[in-house]
Protein backbone atom coordinates (compact mmCIF):
# COMPACT_ATOMS: atom_id res chain seq x y z
CA UNK A 1 0.00 0.00 0.00
CA UNK A 2 3.01 2.11 -0.75
CA UNK A 3 1.30 3.86 -3.95
CA UNK A 4 -2.48 5.82 -4.50
CA UNK A 5 -4.27 4.82 -7.70
CA UNK A 6 -5.09 7.14 -10.21
CA UNK A 7 -7.61 9.23 -9.85
CA UNK A 8 -9.91 10.71 -12.40
CA UNK A 9 -9.08 14.35 -13.47
CA UNK A 10 -12.14 15.18 -14.86
CA UNK A 11 -14.46 17.11 -12.94
CA UNK A 12 -14.25 18.24 -9.41
CA UNK A 13 -11.89 15.37 -7.52
CA UNK A 14 -13.91 15.98 -4.12
CA UNK A 15 -12.27 15.04 -1.03
CA UNK A 16 -13.46 12.27 0.71
CA UNK A 17 -13.11 12.85 4.51
CA UNK A 18 -16.51 14.15 3.93
CA UNK A 19 -18.55 14.82 6.90
CA UNK A 20 -21.00 12.07 6.47
CA UNK A 21 -21.12 9.53 4.02
CA UNK A 22 -22.53 8.52 1.02
CA UNK A 23 -21.93 11.15 -1.73
CA UNK A 24 -20.95 8.51 -4.32
CA UNK A 25 -21.52 11.20 -7.35
CA UNK A 26 -18.40 12.76 -5.77
CA UNK A 27 -16.54 9.41 -5.18
CA UNK A 28 -17.87 8.40 -9.10
CA UNK A 29 -15.87 12.10 -10.38
CA UNK A 30 -12.60 11.23 -8.30
CA UNK A 31 -12.27 7.83 -8.99
CA UNK A 32 -13.47 7.03 -12.82
CA UNK A 33 -15.98 4.54 -11.80
CA UNK A 34 -19.73 5.10 -13.39
CA UNK A 35 -22.34 6.02 -10.62
CA UNK A 36 -24.22 2.77 -11.15
CA UNK A 37 -21.35 0.70 -10.53
CA UNK A 38 -20.52 1.48 -6.97
CA UNK A 39 -21.22 -0.29 -3.49
CA UNK A 40 -22.04 2.26 -1.02
CA UNK A 41 -20.51 0.70 2.43
CA UNK A 42 -20.06 4.34 4.20
CA UNK A 43 -23.22 5.74 5.46
CA UNK A 44 -24.38 2.31 8.22
CA UNK A 45 -27.52 2.34 6.37
CA UNK A 46 -29.01 -1.26 6.55
CA UNK A 47 -29.12 -2.54 3.23
CA UNK A 48 -32.11 -4.78 3.66
CA UNK A 49 -34.27 -1.87 4.70
CA UNK A 50 -38.00 -1.96 5.46
CA UNK A 51 -39.88 -2.45 2.29
CA UNK A 52 -42.67 0.20 1.74
CA UNK A 53 -45.43 -0.58 0.09
CA UNK A 54 -48.05 1.76 -2.48
CA UNK A 55 -48.70 4.57 -0.57
CA UNK A 56 -52.38 5.97 -0.46
CA UNK A 57 -53.11 9.06 -2.42
CA UNK A 58 -54.62 10.87 0.60
CA UNK A 59 -51.14 10.88 1.80
CA UNK A 60 -50.05 13.24 -1.20
CA UNK A 61 -52.78 15.18 -1.57
CA UNK A 62 -53.19 16.11 2.07
CA UNK A 63 -51.80 18.07 4.58
CA UNK A 64 -50.06 15.12 6.85
CA UNK A 65 -52.48 14.38 10.15
CA UNK A 66 -51.42 14.13 13.61
CA UNK A 67 -53.97 12.04 14.37
CA UNK A 68 -52.86 9.75 11.19
CA UNK A 69 -51.50 6.57 13.40
CA UNK A 70 -47.54 7.39 13.40
CA UNK A 71 -47.46 8.85 17.56
CA UNK A 72 -49.45 5.70 18.49
CA UNK A 73 -47.42 3.30 16.63
CA UNK A 74 -44.11 5.10 17.64
CA UNK A 75 -45.34 5.23 21.30
CA UNK A 76 -45.58 1.26 21.56
CA UNK A 77 -41.78 1.06 19.49
CA UNK A 78 -39.89 3.11 21.84
CA UNK A 79 -42.48 2.55 24.81
CA UNK A 80 -43.62 5.71 26.11
CA UNK A 81 -45.66 8.27 24.27
CA UNK A 82 -43.74 11.23 25.66
CA UNK A 83 -42.15 12.22 22.05
CA UNK A 84 -42.56 13.69 18.93
CA UNK A 85 -41.89 12.76 15.45
CA UNK A 86 -39.36 15.06 14.02
CA UNK A 87 -37.93 15.60 10.10
CA UNK A 88 -35.02 13.20 10.74
CA UNK A 89 -33.18 13.26 14.18
CA UNK A 90 -31.11 16.08 12.58
CA UNK A 91 -33.40 18.87 13.00
CA UNK A 92 -33.58 18.00 16.70
CA UNK A 93 -30.06 18.20 16.91
CA UNK A 94 -29.83 21.59 14.75
CA UNK A 95 -32.75 22.74 17.36
CA UNK A 96 -31.83 21.57 20.50
CA UNK A 97 -28.82 24.04 21.10
CA UNK A 98 -31.47 27.10 20.50
CA UNK A 99 -33.59 25.90 23.31
CA UNK A 100 -30.57 26.28 26.00
CA UNK A 101 -30.77 29.94 27.89
CA UNK A 102 -27.64 31.55 27.98
CA UNK A 103 -23.72 30.23 26.66
CA UNK A 104 -23.51 26.89 27.77
CA UNK A 105 -20.77 24.46 28.31
CA UNK A 106 -21.43 21.61 26.43
CA UNK A 107 -19.18 18.16 26.67
CA UNK A 108 -19.86 16.17 23.49
CA UNK A 109 -17.93 12.67 22.96
CA UNK A 110 -14.81 12.57 20.06
CA UNK A 111 -14.93 11.51 18.08
CA UNK A 112 -18.81 11.10 16.94
CA UNK A 113 -20.94 12.10 15.29
CA UNK A 114 -19.99 16.04 13.93
CA UNK A 115 -22.92 17.47 13.52
CA UNK A 116 -23.93 17.55 17.44
CA UNK A 117 -20.77 19.49 17.83
CA UNK A 118 -21.35 22.16 14.92
CA UNK A 119 -24.85 23.12 16.15
CA UNK A 120 -24.10 24.01 19.67
CA UNK A 121 -20.97 26.06 18.31
CA UNK A 122 -23.15 27.66 15.89
CA UNK A 123 -25.86 28.55 18.42
CA UNK A 124 -23.02 30.29 20.61
CA UNK A 125 -22.11 27.51 23.17
CA UNK A 126 -18.90 26.33 24.29
CA UNK A 127 -17.80 22.65 23.03
CA UNK A 128 -15.79 20.84 25.06
CA UNK A 129 -14.67 17.92 23.05
CA UNK A 130 -14.05 14.95 25.20
CA UNK A 131 -12.57 11.36 25.48
CA UNK A 132 -15.00 8.85 27.31
CA UNK A 133 -12.60 8.27 29.70
CA UNK A 134 -12.64 11.95 30.38
CA UNK A 135 -16.15 12.41 30.78
CA UNK A 136 -16.87 11.53 34.52
CA UNK A 137 -14.10 14.04 35.87
CA UNK A 138 -15.71 16.93 33.40
CA UNK A 139 -19.13 16.55 34.56
CA UNK A 140 -18.80 19.44 37.19
CA UNK A 141 -18.20 21.91 34.49
CA UNK A 142 -20.72 20.80 31.89
CA UNK A 143 -24.42 22.34 31.53
CA UNK A 144 -25.06 19.76 28.58
CA UNK A 145 -23.24 16.36 27.77
CA UNK A 146 -23.99 15.41 24.59
CA UNK A 147 -23.35 11.31 23.60
CA UNK A 148 -24.19 9.10 20.78
CA UNK A 149 -24.83 5.52 21.94
CA UNK A 150 -23.81 3.34 20.64
CA UNK A 151 -21.10 5.89 19.44
CA UNK A 152 -20.77 6.73 15.96
CA UNK A 153 -18.28 5.42 14.67
CA UNK A 154 -16.40 3.51 17.43
CA UNK A 155 -19.63 1.39 18.52
CA UNK A 156 -18.63 2.35 21.72
CA UNK A 157 -21.30 2.13 24.57
CA UNK A 158 -22.34 3.47 27.80
CA UNK A 159 -24.63 2.08 30.11
CA UNK A 160 -28.03 2.50 31.73
CA UNK A 161 -26.97 3.52 34.70
CA UNK A 162 -23.75 5.15 33.78
CA UNK A 163 -25.91 7.58 31.91
CA UNK A 164 -28.81 7.74 34.03
CA UNK A 165 -26.31 8.86 37.09
CA UNK A 166 -24.77 11.56 34.95
CA UNK A 167 -28.52 12.97 34.40
CA UNK A 168 -28.98 12.80 37.56
CA UNK A 169 -25.86 15.11 38.28
CA UNK A 170 -26.61 17.52 35.56
CA UNK A 171 -30.40 17.86 36.28
CA UNK A 172 -29.71 18.37 39.54
CA UNK A 173 -28.53 21.79 38.26
CA UNK A 174 -30.67 22.32 35.56
CA UNK A 175 -28.59 20.75 32.94
CA UNK A 176 -29.17 18.07 30.49
CA UNK A 177 -28.27 14.97 28.99
CA UNK A 178 -29.16 14.19 25.04
CA UNK A 179 -28.50 10.93 23.84
CA UNK A 180 -28.20 9.99 20.23
CA UNK A 181 -29.76 6.43 19.39
CA UNK A 182 -29.77 6.23 16.02
CA UNK A 183 -27.98 3.03 16.35
CA UNK A 184 -30.10 1.74 19.02
CA UNK A 185 -32.78 -0.26 17.17
CA UNK A 186 -31.14 -3.73 17.41
CA UNK A 187 -30.22 -3.24 20.89
CA UNK A 188 -33.38 -1.91 22.16
CA UNK A 189 -33.37 -3.65 25.69
CA UNK A 190 -30.00 -1.06 26.14
CA UNK A 191 -32.02 2.55 25.16
CA UNK A 192 -33.21 5.12 27.91
CA UNK A 193 -36.38 5.90 25.88
CA UNK A 194 -38.21 5.01 28.99
CA UNK A 195 -36.38 7.05 30.98
CA UNK A 196 -36.99 10.36 29.16
CA UNK A 197 -39.72 11.85 30.99
CA UNK A 198 -37.50 12.86 33.52
CA UNK A 199 -36.63 16.82 33.31
CA UNK A 200 -33.51 17.24 31.53
CA UNK A 201 -33.10 14.37 29.52
CA UNK A 202 -33.75 13.60 26.10
CA UNK A 203 -33.72 10.61 23.99
CA UNK A 204 -33.16 10.89 20.20
CA UNK A 205 -34.15 8.30 17.56
CA UNK A 206 -34.10 7.67 13.39
CA UNK A 207 -35.81 5.23 11.28
CA UNK A 208 -32.63 6.23 8.87
CA UNK A 209 -30.76 3.11 9.99
CA UNK A 210 -31.96 0.02 11.34
CA UNK A 211 -35.01 0.14 9.15
CA UNK A 212 -32.97 1.89 6.23
CA UNK A 213 -35.68 4.74 5.56
CA UNK A 214 -33.20 7.40 5.65
CA UNK A 215 -34.43 9.24 2.51
CA UNK A 216 -37.96 9.66 4.67
CA UNK A 217 -36.26 12.20 6.88
CA UNK A 218 -38.08 10.68 10.24
CA UNK A 219 -36.96 10.62 13.66
CA UNK A 220 -38.47 10.94 16.88
CA UNK A 221 -37.28 12.87 20.27
CA UNK A 222 -38.14 11.39 23.30
CA UNK A 223 -38.38 13.84 26.06
CA UNK A 224 -40.37 15.63 28.46
CA UNK A 225 -43.42 18.22 27.48
CA UNK A 226 -42.01 21.41 27.99
CA UNK A 227 -38.50 20.41 25.52
CA UNK A 228 -40.83 19.11 22.96
CA UNK A 229 -42.96 21.81 23.10
CA UNK A 230 -40.13 23.90 22.81
CA UNK A 231 -38.82 21.83 19.76
CA UNK A 232 -42.35 22.25 18.09
CA UNK A 233 -42.50 25.66 18.46
CA UNK A 234 -39.25 26.22 16.73
CA UNK A 235 -39.83 23.66 13.95
CA UNK A 236 -43.33 24.83 13.00
CA UNK A 237 -46.14 22.27 11.57
CA UNK A 238 -46.09 19.78 9.02
CA UNK A 239 -42.57 19.14 9.49
CA UNK A 240 -42.84 15.62 8.38
CA UNK A 241 -44.20 15.05 4.62
CA UNK A 242 -47.74 12.82 4.59
CA UNK A 243 -46.26 9.84 2.88
CA UNK A 244 -43.23 9.42 5.25
CA UNK A 245 -45.16 9.50 8.00
CA UNK A 246 -47.03 6.94 6.22
CA UNK A 247 -43.83 4.84 5.60
CA UNK A 248 -42.85 5.31 9.03
CA UNK A 249 -45.92 4.15 10.58
CA UNK A 250 -46.07 1.05 8.77
CA UNK A 251 -42.39 0.22 9.61
CA UNK A 252 -42.53 1.05 13.99
CA UNK A 253 -45.83 -1.19 13.65
CA UNK A 254 -44.37 -4.08 11.93
CA UNK A 255 -43.09 -6.10 14.88
CA UNK A 256 -42.16 -9.59 12.92
CA UNK A 257 -40.00 -7.62 10.86
CA UNK A 258 -38.18 -5.83 13.00
CA UNK A 259 -37.34 -9.13 15.35
CA UNK A 260 -36.51 -11.06 12.16
CA UNK A 261 -34.10 -7.98 11.04
CA UNK A 262 -32.23 -8.12 14.37
CA UNK A 263 -31.18 -11.15 13.83
CA UNK A 264 -30.19 -10.93 10.22
CA UNK A 265 -28.24 -7.79 11.45
CA UNK A 266 -26.32 -9.15 14.36
CA UNK A 267 -25.44 -12.42 11.88
CA UNK A 268 -24.11 -9.33 9.31
CA UNK A 269 -21.89 -7.48 11.61
CA UNK A 270 -20.29 -10.63 12.75
CA UNK A 271 -19.80 -11.71 9.13
CA UNK A 272 -17.99 -8.31 8.52
CA UNK A 273 -16.17 -8.74 11.71
CA UNK A 274 -14.60 -12.33 10.66
CA UNK A 275 -14.16 -10.89 7.09
CA UNK A 276 -11.77 -7.98 8.44
CA UNK A 277 -10.09 -10.14 10.69
CA UNK A 278 -9.39 -12.77 8.09
CA UNK A 279 -7.30 -9.46 6.25
CA UNK A 280 -5.57 -8.28 8.58
CA UNK A 281 -8.06 -5.85 9.95
CA UNK A 282 -9.46 -6.46 12.96
CA UNK A 283 -12.15 -3.79 14.11
CA UNK A 284 -10.92 -1.19 16.84
CA UNK A 285 -15.10 -0.97 17.73
CA UNK A 286 -18.21 -0.97 15.59
CA UNK A 287 -22.04 -2.18 15.52
CA UNK A 288 -23.86 -4.71 14.04
CA UNK A 289 -24.49 -2.06 11.12
CA UNK A 290 -21.08 -1.00 11.06
CA UNK A 291 -17.38 -1.81 11.74
CA UNK A 292 -14.71 1.04 12.48
CA UNK A 293 -10.67 0.54 12.17
CA UNK A 294 -8.08 2.54 13.27
CA UNK A 295 -4.99 2.46 11.08
CA UNK A 296 -2.22 4.40 9.45
CA UNK A 297 -3.12 6.28 6.06
CA UNK A 298 -6.63 5.86 5.82
CA UNK A 299 -6.91 8.21 3.06
CA UNK A 300 -4.50 5.64 1.14
CA UNK A 301 -7.27 2.97 2.13
CA UNK A 302 -9.78 4.72 0.95
CA UNK A 303 -8.51 5.56 -2.46
CA UNK A 304 -7.23 1.75 -3.10
CA UNK A 305 -11.04 0.72 -2.47
CA UNK A 306 -12.14 3.63 -4.49
CA UNK A 307 -10.08 2.59 -7.52
CA UNK A 308 -12.35 -0.65 -7.50
CA UNK A 309 -15.68 0.92 -6.84
CA UNK A 310 -16.16 0.76 -3.19
CA UNK A 311 -16.90 3.17 -1.02
CA UNK A 312 -15.92 3.29 3.12
CA UNK A 313 -15.87 6.02 4.92
CA UNK A 314 -13.06 7.91 6.21
CA UNK A 315 -11.85 9.78 9.34
CA UNK A 316 -8.88 11.43 9.79
CA UNK A 317 -9.38 12.44 13.85
CA UNK A 318 -8.48 9.43 15.06
CA UNK A 319 -7.01 8.62 11.70
CA UNK A 320 -9.63 5.15 10.67
CA UNK A 321 -12.46 4.18 8.32
CA UNK A 322 -15.24 2.91 8.72
CA UNK A 323 -17.03 -0.25 6.74
CA UNK A 324 -20.87 -0.53 6.31
CA UNK A 325 -22.98 -3.70 5.72
CA UNK A 326 -22.80 -5.35 2.32
CA UNK A 327 -26.40 -6.19 1.34
CA UNK A 328 -26.32 -9.65 -1.14
CA UNK A 329 -24.09 -12.21 -1.66
CA UNK A 330 -22.60 -10.47 -4.59
CA UNK A 331 -21.26 -7.30 -2.66
CA UNK A 332 -19.69 -9.40 -0.02
CA UNK A 333 -17.77 -11.59 -2.52
CA UNK A 334 -16.62 -8.06 -4.49
CA UNK A 335 -16.16 -6.33 -1.07
CA UNK A 336 -13.54 -9.92 -0.08
CA UNK A 337 -11.87 -9.75 -3.74
CA UNK A 338 -11.55 -6.00 -3.18
CA UNK A 339 -9.74 -6.86 0.48
CA UNK A 340 -7.55 -9.67 -1.07
CA UNK A 341 -6.18 -7.46 -3.98
CA UNK A 342 -5.06 -4.97 -1.01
Amino acid sequence: MDQQPAVATSGSPERLDQAHGGRVRAAAARYGVPFAEWLDLSTGINPHGYTVGEVPAAAWARLPELDDGLEVVAASYYGTSELMPVPGSQAAIQTLPQLRQGAARVGILEPSYNEHAKAWRCAGHEVLPLDADAIAAAMPQLDVLVLVNPNNPTGQRFSRDTLLAWHAELAARGGWLIVDEAFMDVTPDQSLADAATREGLVVLRSLGKFFGLAGARVGCVIAAAAMREGLAARLGPWTIAGPARWAAAQALADHAWQVRMRDTLKAAGQRLESLLNGYGLSPTGGTALFQWRQMDAPAVFQDRLGAQGILVRRFDAPASVRFGLPGSEAEWERLERALESL
